[in-house]
């Protein structure tokens, strides 16, 4: 009887001690063993990538990434397509695409070639240091095509690679997107309207250490308020014949944006102002050359700013509350105010998108890892996903986690590469195996 109990007690230990792995199929238990095999692959081909300035107006340096990353793609049976972006004063885009079942669901997955830092950055070379690597584009979004081509690799080494149906689009603008932007998106959104699920290889979200799902962000949009008032001796200022000036009625107009447009998931920042006897936008739009006097009552103020909401339907309605404070001028001034044509839409969450992060939680239990909840969309800013977000269900995040983004402390988290790369390479290899 003792050794009865001794046996099943045992038993008992050993099921307790099985890893949470033992949840997925063979062939999904393939895929990780083949992450981890090839970690220090992975980590030398994000270093050469890193080391290559790829800065959004280094259109020589963007060509070069892509050279190093299509070779990846073609190994496993993609192939690949540059498209030329001269046109919108940008390098291009490669897009690498694998043929599989003609039943199985299209997968769209979506990364970027180019960083901010341009090649007179000081910031310009990948440093290890420890779990930790410094470098531009280590995260954001080198980082991210590194775990598409591990995750890739995983599913060719299982064998559910082979009747998956994969376009990867890998922008090379996202940090500062070509003009006119429909040009510059063309493409991409063709590809949307062609796939069933879209995938965004950006920076995983992780929010009081626990990895966070993103199924919204927000736009992206930029305004113009330019306002005109009558010029005249400082003494008169107020008087009928001469009114408010054009700066207090600058100040009045963003006061009552501050106070009447606030809404949930809305911002609207102002990001530059100037006035006095005259003001002048650059060309660029970055910069403000203003003259005047204290004696003299402002004949003239501009201010630029951007506008973030997470619909179409609240962009519309808060342009048109914004067009109404600026039509309620004071006495002897004029405003008029412009939206940008060239924006980044928002990707609104939809029950679709809620779907596809279930798919992923499901890959997260049985790879025994934690449950992951939805994101503030505030919390993100806008991406290339939110292009296709209208015509196809998506999830953004799948890349590495990463810290200082946009700085010269951008780290990516090695670890959490491969985590990210087993995750994905699940979630495809499931999706892939549904029907459309």
């Amino acid at each position: 009887m003792i050794n009865r109990l001794l046996q099943a007690a045992g038993a008992a230990a050993l099921l307790l001690s099985t890893p949470a792995s033992a949840a997925l199929s063979r062939a999904e238990q393939k895929m990780t063993t083949t992450v981890d095999a090839e970690q220090q692959r992975t980590i030398g081909m994000l270093e050469r990538w890193v080391d290559q300035n790829s800065g959004t107006m280094n259109k020589a340096g963007v060509v070069a990434v892509r050279d190093m990353v299509a070779p990846e793609f073609k190994q496993l049976g993609f192939t690949t397509e540059w498209i030329d972006m001269a046109a919108a004063d940008r390098a291009g885009h490669l897009v690498a695409r694998h043929a599989g079942s003609k039943t199985g669901k299209r997968l769209l997955l979506i990364a970027h070639l180019d960083t901010v830092f341009e090649p007179d950055s000081p910031f310009q070379r990948w440093e290890r240091q420890g779990e930790q690597a410094k470098g531009p584009g280590s995260g954001d979004d080198k980082g991210g095509i590194a775990v598409i081509v591990a995750a890739l690799r995983a599913m060719q080494a299982a064998g559910t690679l082979k009747n998956a149906n994969v376009t990867v689009f890998m922008t090379g603008d996202e940090e500062d997107a070509g003009s006119p932007i429909a040009l510059a998106r063309r493409d991409l959104i063709a590809e949307g309207k062609k796939a069933d699920v879209a995938l965004d290889f950006e920076d995983l979200s992780v929010e009081d250490g626990k990895d966070m799902g993103v199924i919204a962000r927000r736009s992206a949009g930029s305004w113009t308020l330019t306002v005109t008032g009558k010029s005249a001796h400082s003494s008169g200022v107020f008087a009928p014949g001469v009114g408010y000036g054009a700066i207090y009625e600058l100040a009045r107009i963003l006061d009552q944006f501050r106070r009447e447009l606030p809404e949930d998931k809305l911002t609207y920042n102002v990001g530059l102002v100037g006035g006095g006897q005259t003001a002048r936008l650059d060309e660029g739009k970055i910069r403000i050359e203003a003259t005047g006097k204290t004696n003299i009552v402002a004949a003239t103020a501009v201010a630029r700013g951007d506008l973030r909401a997470i619909s179409q339907e609240q962009i519309d309605r808060v342009q048109g509350k914004m067009r109404a404070i600026v039509a309620q001028s004071l006495p002897q001034t004029s405003a008029e105010i412009s939206f940008d044509p060239d924006y980044y839409p928002p990707m609104a969450p939809t029950e679709g998108n809620r779907a596809l992060l279930a798919e992923l939680n499901g890959v997260n239990r049985d790879m025994g890892l934690a449950a992951m909840g939805e994101l503030d969309p505030s919390k993100r800013g806008a991406g290339d996903i939110s292009f296709v977000a209208a015509d196809v269900d998506g999830l953004v995040g799948l890349g590495p986690a990463s810290s200082g983004s946009h700085t010269a402390s951008e780290a990516v988290d090695i670890p959490s590469i491969f985590k990210q790369a087993k995750r994905a390479a699940i979630l495809m290899s499931r999706l892939s195996a549904q029907r459309r």
